[in-house]
């Protein structure tokens, strides 16, 4: 059994993110009446990317939210009809210029569970080649991390992105 919504309040809707006030009935019978819920109509995916190497790329992102610039994998939203993999491909062609092979889907989570459904994947692929430039609206700059680098920047706490740190936690412990 699953709870049920009874009824729905929009707050607020967009393209990216929406926010309602459901009336729910779990399945102990318990009813909460106001119940908060983030809807998100995207999936998104991020892709580590390894070259022949070995090494991960990472893009650096400006971020409104959090005041920052930070580095991350590349990411970012699935496009209705898109599979995970389309997704993860176009992402790294845009974001890094790099086109890429061998993917596959590493996990799907949902972040927040208690309060939002959105839900993300995380794949693991190969680069081929650069064939064009990253997209300077959304990346500063693009850097190639060894194994032992990307530990350190966990150890550091330069990673802030949950995103990245689960991918590369989950890379980290070869799963």
């Amino acid at each position: 059994m699953k709870p049920e919504r009874l009824s729905r309040e929009i707050v607020y809707e967009s393209r990216w993110v929406n926010l309602y006030l459901d009336k729910v009935k779990f399945p102990n019978g318990r009813v909460i009446e106001k119940f908060h819920l983030l809807d998100f109509p995207r999936e998104s995916v991020a892709a580590l990317v390894e070259d022949a190497s070995g090494r991960l790329v990472f893009a650096r992102n400006s971020r409104y939210s959090t005041g920052a610039s930070e580095w991350e994998l590349p990411a970012g939203g699935i496009e209705p009809g898109e599979s995970v993999i389309a997704a993860a491909q176009r992402e790294i062609l845009e974001e890094i210029g790099y086109t890429s092979t061998a993917h596959e889907l590493l996990y799907s989570y949902y972040p927040m569970n208690g309060n939002a459904n959105k839900l993300e994947h995380i794949v693991v692929c190969k680069a081929l080649e650069k064939v064009q430039a990253f997209d300077t609206d959304e990346v500063s700059e693009i850097c190639w991390f060894t194994r032992h680098e990307a530990q350190q920047m966990l150890k550091d706490r330069a990673l802030t992105d949950g995103l990245t740190i689960i991918a590369l936690l989950l890379w980290l412990q070869g799963f």
